[in-house]
């Protein structure tokens, strides 16, 4: 896998910043066949992901990557991207969707939008919101290759903290 850092450092994201129908972008991350085999070896050991002659045997006609490698290199690229947390980080609370309507393959080229479908403040944390996040993670050939729904709990921004954003 390499990636390719095309989008700015980003300052941390605090609830304050994450206004219904905002964007946010990643960078992007090139799929090497190795480690999608690598990966699968040791989390989906299925032949479709592990084994390329079986792969090109199977519905798929060749090499796919996990779902699950596709899940955890899209929280990289979050990660990375304009949605970078603060020190004291999101928490996941649940997620409504995942899906992947089409599969990786080597050589695609995965990027990343988040959209900021919902945000509340939490009635039991008042440092904290709730936020519902839809994140689209493509190939280069602008096609979803995964669709996330998400509940994340955010840190509100601390008191004499200007906004970011």
């Amino acid at each position: 896998m390499s990636e390719r850092t095309d989008v700015a450092a980003a300052e941390p994201l605090y609830f304050e910043d994450m206004q219904v129908g905002r964007h946010f972008n990643t960078g992007s991350i090139v799929l090497e066949e190795a480690r999608m085999i690598e990966f699968a070896r040791e989390f989906d050991p299925q032949p479709m992901h592990t084994d390329p002659e079986a792969a090109g045997r199977s519905i798929f006609g060749g090499l796919i990557g996990s779902g699950w490698y596709t899940a955890a290199l899209t929280m990289r690229l979050v990660i990375g991207g304009e949605m970078k947390p603060d020190e004291r980080g999101r928490v996941g609370l649940g997620i409504e969707l995942l899906r992947w309507p089409t599969p990786t393959r080597p050589g695609d080229v995965l990027t990343a939008v988040t959209e900021v479908l919902e945000a509340r403040p939490s009635a039991s944390r008042p440092d904290r919101g709730i936020v519902k996040l839809r994140t689209l993670t493509y190939n280069q050939r602008r096609e979803v290759m995964q669709e996330l729904v998400a509940n994340v709990l955010v840190p509100r921004r601390p008191a004499g903290d200007p906004p970011g954003a």
